[in-house]
């Protein structure tokens, strides 16, 4: 019997042609070592099933084939050597391994334009099946056969290897055409999802990229027991959303999203009842909106001009859809760049309950690196949506350089519905300063039903923080510094019950570090930013 390195010099001499139902062991096609003997997989190479691979025929129908001979032999690899592979829908099957080799390209076809009953070459995405609670989250969330790889209740699926997944012709919402914006995802036959499961479980996504995903470069909803592992993705809107998914482990990898969030999980009403998106990790993640689509897959990492820059959202995010929940998620290890920052959003009923976030560095922000917010938007079932809770949350270890002047880090629940028992330690903010004194005495809009993005309540009346309606505060070891003089106050806290503040250092200035409003139980220690002090109770006060 040959080796196991023989066999695989065999197989890639002939690029995987011809080897439909030879067996290989399961690590060639990057599956990892189990312990015990190897496990054997039939391979079902595209190229045996009637591709093309020349990114001008419509493989569609081959690749499907090729799948479902795959899932009828109980399961095996489906393979795709070197090749631009043109397809519409993908339909995948449980007990399906895709393996993207190297030089591997999934092209999305062309979507139809307006009044066109057919896109390129005469195909057209499936369609989006009906969803009655289509009216509690956006279109892009309540639908999932619309993509180009989709599959619905299957388990044990995976894609990996080092290829392309390539969203050309998939819509990301408005298209700019002769007759002006149009809107077209709702359009029968587009496609506007890279890859999109419903309903799941134990799913393996690593190794590969994605070019232009469309709306979301992987949309996973109700998928438990995932790992996604060194993926790259340069977005056109948001590179991964995970919505009321449980056991999840996001690891390796790199968005670049400019018009949108990178990494973003929900909890959306998208299944018909709220489920909590639990046990979740994120660690070792590179998260940025400011390059160009496509320099961070080729290397070259070029920046948008200046005076075309994109929004650059291309944060981690809890929410905004957050019916369900966010309940043990852990942060870790990550790098944002030309982004936004931290978003924990609570604004449609959700518990968002501990949560920890450690060890971040931040460079060049467009808002503040932390924004938790505990709204009332309340987009819902009307019995049963009420407002949701945000507790428990410990920030660690984190730095950032080059906040933007006019919106620092907020922290804002609503009246009667308080953000509690927050901790922030081991933190070190450069900010742009340069805040004005009339700055100073903005009093910011409640908004309690808007939707939440730090910018919703304009200019702040802090450089570093703003925190409104918290109980039990934790800040230890912060420090604030201005790159430019700023006469705003470093902190400023309206109606918060227990703030403890310990080793605080901000810029020293004539206007104080702290504004006080409704503040009772004070305390602040050790700290070059005040005094020490103990106060049960203090309105309208500076220190």
């Amino acid at each position: 019997m040959k080796s196991f390195n023989s066999l695989r010099r065999d197989f890639l001499r002939t690029g995987g042609l011809g080897l439909a139902g030879i067996s290989l062991p399961s690590l060639a096609l990057a599956a990892p070592k189990p312990h015990g003997p190897m496990p054997q997989q039939p391979i079902f190479n595209v190229r045996s099933y009637g591709t093309k691979g020349d990114g001008k025929t419509v493989d569609t129908a081959a690749v499907n084939r090729a799948i479902e001979a795959a899932a009828q032999a109980g399961g095996g690899v489906v393979f795709f050597p070197v090749g631009t592979y043109l397809c519409f829908s993908i339909r995948l099957k449980s007990n399906v391994h895709l393996y993207l080799g190297e030089g591997a390209i999934i092209l999305a076809a062309e979507s139809p334009l307006p009044g066109q009953q057919t896109g390129y070459n005469g195909g057209t995405y499936d369609r989006a099946e009906p969803n009655a609670w289509e009216a509690y989250q956006d279109f892009g969330h309540s639908h999932w056969q619309n993509s180009l790889m989709w599959g619905e209740d299957i388990h044990n699926f995976s894609i990996t290897g080092p290829g392309l997944i390539w969203g050309k012709g998939l819509s990301r919402g408005n298209l700019t055409s002769a007759v002006g914006p149009v809107f077209i995802a709702e359009q029968p036959g587009v496609g506007n999802k890279s890859i999109a499961l419903k309903n799941c479980h134990n799913v393996l996504l690593r190794d590969f990229s994605i070019l232009k995903g469309g709306h979301f470069g992987v949309l996973l909803t109700g998928v438990d027991n995932v790992t996604i592992d060194n993926l790259r993705i340069d977005a056109d809107h948001d590179g991964m959303n995970i919505d009321c998914c449980q056991n999840v482990r996001v690891s390796n990898c790199t968005v670049n999203s400019p018009w949108d969030d990178g990494i973003c999980l929900k909890s959306s009403f998208a299944l018909g009842y709220a489920r909590p998106t639990k046990n979740v990790t994120i660690a070792n993640c590179c998260v940025s909106g400011w390059y160009e689509l496509g320099t961070i897959l080729d290397g070259t990492f070029k920046k948008f001009d200046p005076k075309i820059r994109p929004y650059g959202t291309g944060r981690i995010k809890c929410g905004t859809e957050s019916n369900g929940g966010f309940i043990n998620i852990a942060i870790s290890n990550c790098i944002f760049e030309g982004c936004l920052g931290y978003a924990l959003e609570s604004v449609d009923g959700a518990l968002l309950e501990d949560v920890a976030i450690t060890n971040t560095t931040m460079r060049d922000l467009g808002t503040g690196p932390i924004f938790l917010r505990l709204g009332a938007r309340l987009r819902g079932p009307k019995d049963s949506t009420k407002v949701g809770t945000m507790k428990r949350i410990l920030i660690d270890n984190l730095v950032c350089h080059n906040a933007p002047r006019s919106i620092c880090s907020i922290l804002s629940g609503i009246p009667n519905a308080p953000i509690e028992d927050v901790k922030l330690s081991n933190i070190y903010i450069e900010t742009a300063g340069g805040g004005t004194a009339a700055e100073a005495q903005i009093q910011p809009p409640e908004d309690i039903t808007k939707y939440p993005e730090p910018n919703m309540f304009g200019p702040m009346p802090a450089s570093g923080f703003f925190l409104r309606h918290i109980n039990n505060l934790e800040m230890s070891h912060v420090e604030i510094a201005n790159t430019a003089p700023d006469a705003r106050p470093a902190f400023s806290l309206n109606t918060t019950d227990r703030a403890d503040f310990f080793a605080i250092t901000v810029p020293q200035g004539e206007n104080g570090a702290f504004a006080l409003h409704n503040v009772k139980d004070l305390r602040i220690g050790w700290s070059r930013a005040a005094a020490d002090v103990n106060l049960d109770s203090v309105d309208d006060k500076m220190l």
